[in-house]
């Protein structure tokens, strides 16, 4: 299995227009990680400008599909994203 960070750009007012689109990308954050593929995820603070999800997978096609359907993506609070494979020394 291979490791990979997909990290988030976020947009200035993100934490004000999250609110009611917080469930739904809870959701399928949580089906990811129900599915083993998604180990771990979380906006970084102060400032709340980027996020990071922590991802497991042979094909990062998942990612690009979870990227497609968050929420936070198709309304414009994500500016900018990008998937690095991430070589992992020590877990």
């Amino acid at each position: 299995m291979n490791h990979y960070v997909l990290i988030y750009d976020l947009v200035d007012d993100y934490l004000e227009r999250r609110e009611p689109l917080r469930p739904e990308h809870l959701a399928l954050a949580r089906k990811a990680s129900d599915s083993g593929e998604l180990l771990m995820a979380g906006a970084l603070a102060d400032p709340y400008d980027m996020a990071v999800f922590v991802w497991r997978c042979e094909d990062p096609e998942i990612i690009d599909r979870f990227v497609a359907h968050d929420p936070y993506q198709r309304a414009g609070l994500v500016k900018s994203f990008r998937v690095r494979k991430w070589n992992v020394v020590i877990s």
